[in-house]
């Protein structure tokens, strides 16, 4: 079987308890074991944090997973320390996982078999939770399930309008994304989506699969993050890369500009329903 790298990056907000469950649940609790974990610390981070960063090794190794630390002295952004990372991982395929999510036992076992298959990139659908603190043993409260589309022309057409895989559930090819230039730098939040139409435009094989792989932290405030000027300004500047590129025409600009301006600008209540409204139709349709 084919040995892959999962690449997770923390930085200095990153909750100790939460990552620790991130690295665990990505690879002991995997039923297909990665052959390597490459962290990739974004700047400085809590004194616990760098602590166990430093432990990780003699945690891992004897379980058969090689762990490689990246450490950037200075914060460079998500995109920044992802590229640093790549370069660290010793496999062809990559596995992208989150500092403050979780990882389902049969993720891997389901994701990597979809790349020796021939695709070049694959997702799959993930669960909103909440959760106050993995170290006291909180309930975990499932949520809402985000599904995507699974391949060909309706995936095609959702990635003219949305990102066509979520980003915390991905794998990769590695060599696909370095030709691609890797994760752009420049992007604002949107490192991810920019770096899908890149490799899509250069015929890349994107599949996402049904099944839930990743459970998806979020808070109180997550609502209210994904709104505002800011986020607006940036969803344009996206949509300006992609009609430069090509990636969508002048129609499917205006499109998404309206639809994101009607999204990032109205009040965060009416914001989470419509979200919710939206991904439950979504849902729905996909068998």
């Amino acid at each position: 079987m084919q040995e892959f790298s999962v690449l997770l990056p923390v930085y200095g907000g990153d909750s100790l308890a939460f990552f620790r469950e991130a690295v665990r649940s990505n690879t002991v609790g995997q039923a297909r074991r990665p052959s390597q974990l490459v962290v990739a610390r974004d700047g400085r981070v809590p004194d616990e944090v760098e602590e166990y960063l430093v432990r990780l090794p003699g945690l891992l190794e004897p379980e058969g997973v090689a762990v490689t630390v990246v450490r950037l002295e200075e914060c460079r952004g998500l995109a920044a320390a992802l590229n640093e990372g790549l370069k660290a991982c010793a496999h062809e395929f990559v596995a992208r996982a989150d500092a403050d999510d979780i990882a389902l036992p049969e993720r891997y076992a389901v994701e990597i078999p979809v790349l020796e298959a021939g695709a070049d990139l694959v997702g799959s659908s993930i669960q909103e939770f909440t959760q106050e603190s993995a170290d006291r043993g909180d309930k975990i409260e499932r949520g809402q399930v985000r599904t995507l589309p699974a391949g060909g022309p309706e995936l095609e057409r959702y990635a003219r309008m949305q990102s066509p895989l979520h980003h915390p559930s991905v794998a990769f090819r590695r060599s696909a994304v370095l030709d691609a230039g890797g994760y752009p730098e420049r992007a604002g939040r949107f490192e991810d989506y920019l770096l899908w139409a890149r490799l899509m435009m250069r015929g890349a094989k994107l599949r996402n699969v049904p099944d839930v792989l990743v459970l998806y932290r979020v808070d109180a405030g997550a609502y209210t993050r994904r709104g505002g000027w800011e986020m607006f300004r940036g969803e344009l500047g996206l949509q300006r890369a992609f009609l430069k590129m090509g990636f969508v025409n002048v129609p499917q600009f205006a499109r998404n500009v309206l639809v994101r301006a009607a999204y990032r600008l109205v009040p965060t209540g009416l914001r989470q329903r419509g979200y919710r409204a939206v991904v439950a139709l979504r849902g729905r349709k996909r068998p």
